[in-house]
């Protein structure tokens, strides 16, 4: 059997094992030394805010934003509907309500239009949100000048989810800079990755000293163990944020890869009828985590499903767009609001598109193999 073609898989620099023969040398193994102040402080330069707190997962960063913009038992908090169900599941821990919101066709993002709809029938009803969370999808950046005005006109805080979109950018400033918080994930399948891992950013620096400290059990001062809240084991290894600051140092390549990857797709199969790209909105610059695409059921004789079986009977993987959350059975009969009345634009991406593989790692004639495949597939 030929080797399989992933989807995003992992891509070491071979710079990894220096930091982490560091972390042994000294014997810091634990969720402290040199290589967690050290991703710490190189992800805020490279992003370029105050602060940054190096977590076990994205989900977890989510967590702790939410917790510290003050999220509890019966507040509502407003999510993107089109993306992983991570970004909405914190909001369930602190038992709290999620509100889903559609997406548009220039970002595949969540739609200002809805959002706006959302916070004038919120400000009506006497409940604002206590936080909105937006996702840049596939690397994508949200439409953040609109979206941003429309939080800060109803004073809710924004977190900004960019797992995916780490070496993004909007208008000249780096992606996940925008909200109170921001998010970034380094797991497996991410543009750079530590296996597991996330980031909590902001420039609010003690905003994020208190990150720490909730992401270490919440232990006070004392000589001996005591507990005055609720803490979490949060914090990312010594040895996990080594491996992260030699991804660090490769993630303009990664982008540059991965951006490369997506114009060979666009050159090859763009000029299919029927075919659409995501999107790149003006004045952004998207990592193209993913390269994924529409095809349009009136012009194109398969399903997505149908293609993703022909590829993977070729050894190929591919995967749908995320399956919207307000559709999801966890989050059955949360409000959700859509771009227009008669226009859901998360359920027809959902519904007509397909991710196919993007990694930085994957060579010139495996992509190309998986063009033909599609080729052969829809012609």
């Amino acid at each position: 059997m030929t080797k399989r073609i992933l989807l995003s898989s992992p891509h070491m620099s071979g710079n990894e094992q220096k930091y982490i023969n560091e972390a042994f040398e000294t014997n810091w193994i634990a969720p402290l030394g040199s290589n967690v102040d050290g991703f710490e402080k190189e992800i805020s330069a490279y992003a370029g805010v105050e602060d940054s707190a190096v977590l076990s997962s994205g989900t977890a960063a989510i967590h702790l934003a939410l917790e510290l913009v003050g999220i509890g038992q019966g507040d509502t908090v407003f999510c993107s509907s089109l993306t992983f169900v991570a970004s909405a599941n914190p909001i369930l821990y602190l038992k709290a309500e999620p509100v889903f919101i559609d997406s548009e066709v220039e970002t595949w993002n969540m739609s200002p239009d809805a959002l706006a709809t959302a916070m004038a029938d919120a400000q009506a009803a006497g409940k604002l949100p206590k936080a909105v969370i937006v996702v840049n999808l596939y690397g994508q950046s949200a439409k953040m000048d609109e979206l941003l005005e429309i939080c800060n006109l109803y004073d809710v805080p924004m977190i900004e989810d960019a797992a995916e979109s780490l070496g993004s950018s909007y208008k000249g400033k780096k992606s996940g800079t925008f909200g109170k918080f921001g998010i970034y994930s380094f797991n497996g399948n991410k543009i750079i990755t530590t296996s597991g891992g996330g980031m909590l950013v902001s420039d609010d620096i003690e905003a994020l000293t208190q990150a720490r400290f909730l992401a270490t059990q919440a232990r006070d001062q004392a000589k001996h163990y005591q507990h005055s809240v609720i803490g979490y084991n949060y914090r990312m290894s010594n040895i996990l944020a080594g491996v992260g600051r030699a991804q660090l140092e490769v993630l303009d390549e990664r982008v540059q890869a991965r951006r490369d990857v997506f114009d060979r797709y666009a050159q090859a199969l763009g000029e299919i009828e029927g075919i659409h790209f995501m999107p790149e909105l003006e004045g952004t610059y998207s990592n193209r985590w993913l390269t994924a695409m529409t095809l349009d059921p009136e012009m194109i004789k398969i399903t997505p499903y149908e293609l993703m079986d022909v590829l993977d009977a070729e050894n190929i993987e591919a995967r749908p767009v995320w399956k919207p959350l307000h559709l999801q059975p966890l989050f059955e009969g949360c409000k959700f609001y859509p771009h227009a009345e008669d226009d859901v634009v998360s359920v027809r991406l959902f519904e007509t598109g397909i991710c196919l593989p993007s990694g930085s790692n994957m060579t010139v004639e495996e992509q190309e193999k998986v063009i033909d495949v599609i080729k052969e597939a829809l012609l």
